[in-house]
């Protein structure tokens, strides 16, 4: 069982930072697949950044590339996303979460965190 926890969310001008933390309970945290997910009010839940076990392999979705970066500390059960260079876009509920497999589809992910809110101004 794992239990996640966001933090860092708020209110940013477009073209601010944000960096998103999520803690993690739980023994087996580096053996789980950390991803970001967010869901924007009328929208479906998407994916937008992945990282393996180790921290060593990231994948984005083309609509952040270059603009956010995932990274975790495994002694710390911490996931991070830091988000540059943000747009009204972006504005979105943000969501953590765990899962056995490498992919972007929300529906293989196991756990999940509460949400954090961003809003980007323009």
């Amino acid at each position: 069982q794992v239990q996640l926890v966001e933090s860092g969310g708020g209110l940013v001008q477009a073209g601010g930072s944000l960096r998103l933390s999520c803690a993690a309970s739980g023994r087996t945290f580096r053996s789980y697949v950390l991803g970001w997910f967010r869901q924007a009010p009328g929208k479906e839940r998407e994916f937008v950044a992945r990282v393996s076990g180790s921290g060593a392999v990231t994948t984005y979705a083309d609509s952040v590339k270059g603009r956010f970066t995932i990274s975790r500390d495994n002694a710390k059960n911490t996931v991070y996303l830091q988000m540059n260079s943000l747009k009204s876009e972006d504005t979105a509920v943000y969501y953590c979460s765990a899962g056995g497999t490498s992919s972007s589809n929300r529906n293989l992910y196991d756990y999940w965190g509460q949400g954090t809110q961003v809003t980007v101004s323009s």
